[in-house]
């Protein structure tokens, strides 16, 4: 059996065509079953009698963060999403508070940066805003900031950033490198052992809303210091203890566990190729719709294909019609998403594994219908 039958067989089926898994994918009857399961057992012996027993299931999870990110499972901790790992990690990061980042970085996370103080710096890119790795290690290695953050797939592009070698240029010059791999995880290969790296259960490992994850290299993690409990109380909790709140939606965090494990059984590279290659098929199957215009390259290896109008088409309204009139699920993406790049919104298809030819051309036939 193909991946792309394993993945939809797993399901319930979908009702119309969803090309929006880098909002949210659709997730399997293990992962829903496994967390409703959960939550029956909360109902039948209490709460914290069944988080005991689900701690197997969860250090699984934390086992499988670590294998994707080159980490190890008693380095992760659960968080609600990335943008709280993120505040998370910064609220507690110690001494000076520089961070370098690409241009278009996620707006959010900006806005969690200038909360926690931090003072923005932009590393320098191409034309298509992939990171110049070479000017990169000369600016870092002039003017080396608290840290370095990078989001290898951003949110309103499906362009491939350098995680790999940026790695390789931070452990060269002993900075510390904290990744944004929300778009990125169970996308793309992250395993670089970064200073940190974080992201989110619902877009690409399929797993529930409401549930992250926050993966600090333990030298790393032994300079924070969380703001709760105090600092000054001097309380024995390790870092990562005082880091992931116990008082949680742990159903939440079983399914992404279970989540997690089916990916790694499907195999990673095996899902990264399929996903490029739905990328690719999108691509062709738009490339021709007028008052549309396709931003990522035709062999961009990634399932994320953006839509900038050329016709005075606006992408939120497309994405209200495509969704009432035609059952397509796509994204709507403001400014705000990335507001030191963006000019003007798109609309972003990003179809997971069990995508078909048939569902791509019913969508580049309703978007030149509901564009016109």
């Amino acid at each position: 059996m193909s991946l792309a039958q394993q993945w939809r067989s797993a399901r319930p089926p979908v009702a119309g065509v969803h090309l929006d898994s880098g909002a949210c994918s659709r997730q399997s009857f293990a992962a829903m079953d496994a967390a409703a399961q959960h939550a029956r057992h909360e109902a039948e012996v209490g709460g914290y009698v069944a988080a005991e027993a689900a701690t197997p299931a969860l250090d699984a999870g934390r086992a499988a963060i670590g294998a994707l990110t080159g980490l190890a499972g008693s380095d992760v901790v659960f968080t609600t999403g990335a943008n709280a790992a993120l505040d998370l990690l910064l609220g507690a990061w110690p001494g000076e508070r520089t961070v370098a980042c690409l241009p278009g970085e996620y707006g959010p996370n900006l806005a969690i940066m200038a909360a926690n103080g931090f003072a923005v710096r932009a590393l320098p890119v191409d034309d298509a805003g992939r990171l110049d790795v070479d000017a990169a290690a000369r600016q870092l290695a002039a003017d080396p900031p608290a840290v370095v953050h990078l989001t290898p797939l951003a949110s309103h592009r499906g362009i491939v950033q350098p995680l790999t070698a940026l790695a390789a240029v931070c452990a060269d010059l002993g900075l510390p490198l904290a990744v944004d791999a929300a778009q990125a995880l169970g996308h793309l290969d992250c395993s670089v052992a970064p200073a940190a790296i974080f992201g989110s259960s619902r877009k690409w490992i399929a797993g529930p809303r409401g549930v992250g994850f926050l993966a600090i290299r333990p030298d790393v993690a032994q300079r924070l210091r969380p703001r709760l409990p105090p600092p000054e109380w001097n309380h024995p909790l390790p870092v990562l203890a005082r880091l992931e709140h116990g008082e949680a939606n742990l159903a939440a965090r079983v399914g992404f566990s279970v989540a997690l494990g089916e990916h790694l059984a499907h195999g990673p590279a095996r899902v990264r190729d399929r996903l490029a290659e739905v990328g690719r098929m999108t691509r062709s199957a738009v490339a021709d719709v007028p008052g549309w215009r396709v931003v990522e390259p035709s062999e961009e290896p990634t399932a994320i294909t953006t839509l900038v109008p050329t016709g005075g088409a606006d992408p939120k309204t497309v994405r209200e019609r495509l969704i009432a009139e035609h059952g397509i699920v796509t994204t709507y993406a403001d400014r705000e998403r990335a507001p030191f790049e963006m000019t003007a919104p798109v609309l972003r298809a990003s179809p997971h594994v069990d995508t078909t030819t048939d569902d791509l051309e019913r969508f580049a036939e309703a978007l030149a219908a509901v564009s016109s």
